[in-house]
């Protein structure tokens, strides 16, 4: 068993695990591009979509305009965040590329219905990039705008940023390629908050947890069934006092899985079944039993 903990924990493992997600994340990305996207003109952000714009223009490949336009990304990217990220990044950009290019090949379409085409290649493009993501790497690109931006404004998500760059493209695309008609746009968001909400969901996780305060008379037998029972919850006990009857309460502050409403419910029900009892949603938990607080998307 010791020597599992150790391979699992060996740099040598995370590093295969890292590029097995990129070349994952990328082939997904992908299939999502070129067998729904592409063919119903449903426009990528960032520097795939403006590549698309300029292959509409000229007819040169998606994926080799892509790489070029990601090259000066690519050096300041080395200088701010270290060889690793570089690397990740770049075989995430070349794979990506690779991927859109060679699909491209099987002229292949999965349908026609642009709807469809938006909300599932939306579903299968967040997905990849959410996998490249969640190995610390990007896909360069605007990907790498992002992460700067990221640095200034990390109350913001990582989907959010990306789809305010997006729809600048968007746009950029409706006014310079009207021919392809506004709908192709519309349609292009649609996919585009699909796949932000796909990235927010991979890099941080559903909304699975609740913060539950509870107001009773028997505080400390609850404290005690909370603590050291087999829910083996932290507990924050904080002062209170009623505003009509100015009288001094205990209210137990503790955070539990989505899951675990139901048993803390009864728990409470059988100790003190008067007590009153607040739930509510808790977005974003680090620290112990929950999410790893060094991880920084």
């Amino acid at each position: 068993m010791g020597k599992l903990k150790s391979w699992q924990k060996s740099p040598a493992l995370r590093q295969i695990k890292k590029y097995v997600l990129i070349v994952l994340g990328c082939a997904i990305y992908g299939f999502g591009f070129q067998f729904f996207c592409f063919p119903n003109q449903i426009i990528s952000g960032g520097v795939m979509g403006i590549a698309m714009i300029v292959n509409a223009v000229s007819g040169l490949p998606v994926g080799v305009l892509t790489i070029l336009m990601n090259v000066p990304l690519f050096l300041v990217a080395w200088k701010h965040f270290g060889l690793d990220f570089l690397i990740g990044s770049l075989v995430g950009m070349l794979l990506m590329s690779v991927f859109v290019d060679l699909l491209a090949i099987s002229g292949y379409a999965a349908t026609q219905d642009p709807m469809l085409g938006a909300v599932i290649g939306g579903v299968l493009k967040g997905a990849g990039m959410g996998l490249v993501f969640c190995t610390g790497a990007t896909t360069g690109g605007m990907d790498i705008v992002v992460k700067f931006l990221r640095r200034r404004y990390n109350h913001i998500n990582f989907g959010t940023l990306m789809l305010v760059i997006d729809v600048s493209v968007i746009t950029l695309y409706a006014l310079i390629l009207p021919e392809h008609n506004y709908e192709a746009a519309m349609y292009s968001l649609i996919a585009m908050f699909v796949s932000t909400k796909v990235i927010d969901l991979l890099l941080y996780g559903l909304d699975n947890s609740s913060i539950c305060y509870i107001i009773s008379a028997k505080s400390e037998a609850l404290i005690a069934e909370i603590t050291s029972g087999h829910m083996h919850r932290g507990v924050t006990v904080l002062e209170g006092e009623g505003a009509y009857s100015h009288a001094k309460k205990q209210v137990i502050m503790c955070v539990v899985k989505r899951n675990q409403i139901p048993e803390i419910r009864r728990l409470v029900r059988s100790i003190d079944d008067q007590a009153f009892v607040i739930m509510t949603d808790a977005k974003n938990v680090f620290g112990n039993g929950f999410g790893n607080i060094a991880e920084v998307r």
